[in-house]
């Protein structure tokens, strides 16, 4: 009697056991997107936040998914500031996303922390298109504050952040009008969604109309 009970409850926590691997395999990326940046340097993976910075995870993993990132170097590296990345090949030719401007989510309530990434961009708070960075330490200055908008924040490093350390402890020098461009080039070799099932793609913004300049009647 008592051989038969151990039996059942070994069947039991058997089936437990099934059932938790099962659920914890079908769960393994979570519920946000996640993106993997296979480096020169090791693997970096992030996890994106649709929730809070849709405009720029959607325009992020659509520049992942056609494959825009996929050989392009971290071509500004500053330790304890951020490494930057999206916009340039291993010779600094600038390689131009075929996705235009997008608006600043920077008022979202993410900040720049260590191991957060946000879209880089110009003065022009509306102006970022594809490179990122990711925050080595914590930024708060790039944060939006009052009515300043500051650099949105669309996800962070929840893997991999000894490859971010390692990246922003290479040598960097000047070449022409860059400055802090790692000695050696540190490449991504493919950025790939993990988990396409967690990421509903946002319709692309109607574009406006052009005009035509009028002429003057003589």
């Amino acid at each position: 009697m008592k051989n038969s009970w151990y039996r059942m409850m070994y069947k039991l926590a058997a089936v437990s056991l099934a059932l938790l691997s099962s659920a914890f395999t079908a769960n393994s990326y979570g519920e946000y997107p996640q993106v993997k940046l296979h480096t020169d340097m090791g693997d970096i993976v992030l996890e994106l936040y649709p929730d809070k910075a849709p405009i720029s995870v959607d325009n992020f993993v659509k520049n992942t998914n056609s494959f825009h990132y996929d050989g392009l170097i971290f071509h500004r590296v500053i330790k304890g500031f951020m490494i930057q990345s999206g916009g340039h090949t291993f010779d600094l030719s600038m390689r131009e996303s075929d996705r235009g401007p997008i608006i600043n989510e920077s008022f979202n309530g993410l900040v720049n922390n260590r191991g957060s990434i946000a879209m880089a961009r110009t003065n022009d708070p509306d102006s970022a298109q594809a490179q990122f960075f990711i925050n080595h330490k914590n930024n708060p200055s790039l944060n939006a504050k009052g009515l300043r908008a500051g650099y949105a924040v669309f996800g962070a490093v929840i893997s991999g952040m000894d490859v971010v350390d390692a990246i922003a402890e290479t040598e960097v020098e000047t070449v022409g009008m860059y400055q802090n461009v790692p000695v050696t080039a540190v490449r991504i070799l493919t950025a790939r969604l993990l988990n396409p099932a967690a990421w509903t793609a946002l319709p692309e913004a109607k574009k406006l109309p052009t005009f035509e300049k009028p002429t003057p009647i003589r």
